[in-house]
């Protein structure tokens, strides 16, 4: 993953689509929900465990 590209993430059914806004581990990011505008966490979305769903794709960007 890289800093400022938009993701979609799949994990128990639920969708969250979030542009990542900084690196704060090897494996975590500060990101902000596009439907929301709310920022957390990336590890807050699955922090109760990975579905056998559980994606992550970048999303590409619309002219």
């Amino acid at each position: 993953m890289r800093v400022g590209r938009k993701y979609k993430l799949t994990n128990y059914n639920d969708v969250f689509i979030f542009e990542t806004l900084e690196m704060i581990s090897d494996d975590d990011f500060l990101i902000k929900l596009l439907d929301t505008l709310e920022k957390c966490k990336m590890s807050e979305l699955y922090e109760y465990g990975k579905g056998k769903d559980f994606y992550i794709e970048e999303i590409e960007e619309e002219d």
